[in-house]
C-alpha cells in the first residue's frame, strides 16, 4: 500500500475571504463535526481497526490518511478538536526553513502536501490557506509617538506601508513559492470533517486512561470511565500531554513550552498586506531583544505571538490562559510596529496561550513504540507541528498499514533512539 496523496496544486492567491459572523468569529463552512460516545458501527472484518489518541493537527492528519487508505479509525480527543496549540498557533508554513537538519525531508514533503490538500479541501476558502512573503525586521521600541518616526520608517525600502513604526533592515526570507499560511484550527477541523464524512472516521470525546497490551501487542484502548475500544493498532498523538502519559514517560520526555499570542482586527484591514514578519525587537528600556512574529490573515485579522517559557502543562487544555505581562508585551509590540495595530485602531479578538510539545533532543518522536507491536507515537513537533502535520500523518499511516513509510524516512524520529537512556516498563 502506498498512501494516496491529493493532486499537486499550483500556487495562486486566495480569491474569497472566510466568512465571519456578526461577532467576527470565523465560521467553518460545510464542516460540522459530530462525535459519538456509543459503540462503533459494524465494520468489514478485514479492515484494520486503529485508534488515534489526540485531536490536534497530528492526530487528525494521521486519522485522515489512515481512513483514506482503508483503515477503520476512531479518533479519541479529551476536550475538543484543535483546542490547544493546533487551534492557537500561527499557521505558518515553510518549504526550506528546516533544510540542513533532521526535519528537512519531513518539512519539504509536508509543505507540498499542504498545497495539495488546499486544492482537495478548498483550503483557500475553508481555512485561509494562501502563499505569502516573509520578512525579517529589526524594531527598536521608541517612546516617541511623533509622526516623524513613522514617516521615516514608511520610506524604508521594501517595507510594506502599514509597517509605519521604528523598523529597519527589512530582508525577504520567504517568497510565495516557499512560504504560506493557514488558519490552524480551521485546517484541523476541516480535515477531520472530510475524514468523518468521506472515510467514516468516528470521533469520541473522552480521556485515554491506558493502552491495554496483550502478549506484547496492542489489544485495546481504555478510556476514563471504563469504555474499551478494541483495536489492531493505536497511535498516540498527545502533544504536550505525552509527558503525562505513563507509557510514553517511561521512555522519553516531552515537555511543554508555553507560547503566548494575541489576535487583532484592524479597522483598515485592507491596508494590511500578506507579509509575515519575524522581528528582532529591542525594548525601549533595555533588556534582551525578543523575537515576536506577526501573521496577517486573509480574514482581516492579525495574529501576533511570542514570549515563551517552559512551565508545567495543566491537565485540562481549557485551563490554559495567557500571562498578563506576556500579553502586555505583545500588545506593545503590535502598536510599535504599526499604527494600524494600536489600541483604538484595532479590536482585540483574543489573548491566549498554548503549549508546544518539545523533546530533549529537539527532534519529533514518530514511530512504533519499542516492545509493543501495534503501538505508535507521533509527538514532539515543537513550533513546526502545523507545518509537519500532513507528512507525519501520511507517513504514520503507511507505517501502520504497510510496516514502513515510502514518503519519509522515519528512522531518525524513532522512539527506539531513547532505549538505554531511560529505564521503565509500559
Amino acid at each position: 500500500m502506498a498512501v494516496t496523496l491529493p493532486p499537486t496544486l499550483p500556487v495562486f492567491n486566495l480569491s474569497t475571504l472566510l466568512r465571519r459572523n456578526r461577532n467576527s468569529a470565523i465560521i467553518l463552512k460545510n464542516s460540522s463535526i459530530r462525535c459519538s460516545s456509543s459503540p462503533t458501527a459494524p465494520m468489514d472484518r478485514n479492515q484494520k481497526r486503529v485508534v488515534v489518541c489526540g485531536g490536534g493537527v497530528i492526530g487528525v492528519c494521521t486519522g485522515y490518511f489512515l481512513a483514506k487508505n482503508g483503515a477503520a479509525v476512531t479518533l479519541v480527543e479529551k476536550s475538543s478538536v484543535a483546542c490547544a496549540a493546533s487551534g492557537k498557533a500561527g499557521g505558518f508554513l515553510a518549504l526550506d526553513w528546516c533544510d540542513g537538519g533532521p526535519l528537512s525531508s519531513l518539512a519539504r514533503a509536508s509543505f507540498n502536501l499542504h498545497r495539495s490538500l488546499a486544492q482537495e479541501l478548498n483550503g483557500f476558502e475553508s481555512y485561509g490557506y494562501r502563499p505569502l512573503t516573509a520578512l525579517s525586521l529589526t524594531v527598536t521600541e521608541s517612546e516617541s509617538k511623533n509622526k516623524s518616526s513613522s514617516s521615516s520608517s514608511a520610506r524604508v525600502e521594501n517595507l510594506p506601508s502599514w509597517i509605519d513604526g521604528p523598523a529597519r533592515g527589512p530582508r525577504t526570507i520567504g517568497s510565495t513559492e516557499t512560504t504560506a499560511q493557514l488558519h490552524p484550527q480551521l485546517f484541523t477541523r476541516t480535515l477531520l470533517s472530510k475524514a468523518m464524512e468521506s472515510y467514516g472516521v468516528e470521533l469520541v470525546i473522552g480521556k485515554v486512561e491506558r493502552v491495554a497490551v496483550e502478549e506484547g501487542r496492542v489489544g485495546s484502548v481504555v478510556l476514563e470511565g471504563g469504555r474499551v475500544i478494541n483495536s489492531d493498532a493505536v497511535v498516540l498523538t498527545l502533544g504536550p500531554w505525552s509527558g503525562k502519559f505513563e507509557m510514553l514517560r517511561s521512555l522519553f520526555r516531552v515537555y511543554g513550552l508555553k507560547a503566548h499570542s494575541i489576535v487583532l482586527e484592524p479597522k483598515e484591514a485592507s491596508a494590511i498586506t500578506p507579509h509575515a514578519l519575524f522581528l528582532s525587537y529591542h525594548p525601549a528600556h533595555g533588556g534582551e531583544p525578543i523575537d515576536p512574529e506577526i501573521y496577517p490573515r486573509p480574514t482581516g485579522e492579525v495574529y501576533i505571538c511570542g514570549m515563551s517559557s517552559e512551565v508545567e502543562v495543566p491537565e485540562d487544555p481549557e485551563e490554559i490562559v495567557g500571562d498578563p505581562e506576556s500579553i502586555g508585551v505583545l500588545k506593545r509590540v503590535a502598536k510599535t510596529v504599526s499604527s494600524h495595530l494600536a489600541e483604538g485602531e484595532a479590536q482585540l479578538k483574543a489573548e491566549q496561550a498554548c503549549f508546544l510539545p518539545c523533546t530533549d533532543d529537539g527532534i519529533p518522536v514518530i514511530g512504533e513504540f519499542p516492545g509493543v507491536q501495534g503501538c505508535y507515537v507521533a509527538t514532539g513537533h515543537s513550533c513546526w507541528g502545523i507545518l509537519n502535520g500532513p507528512a507525519t500523518g501520511a507517513a504514520v499511516a503507511e507505517l501502520v498499514l504497510d510496516g514502513k513509510s515510502t514518503l519519509v524516512d522515519l528512522s531518525k524520529f524513532s522512539p527506539a533512539r531513547f532505549l538505554g537512556l531511560r529505564k521503565g516498563k509500559c
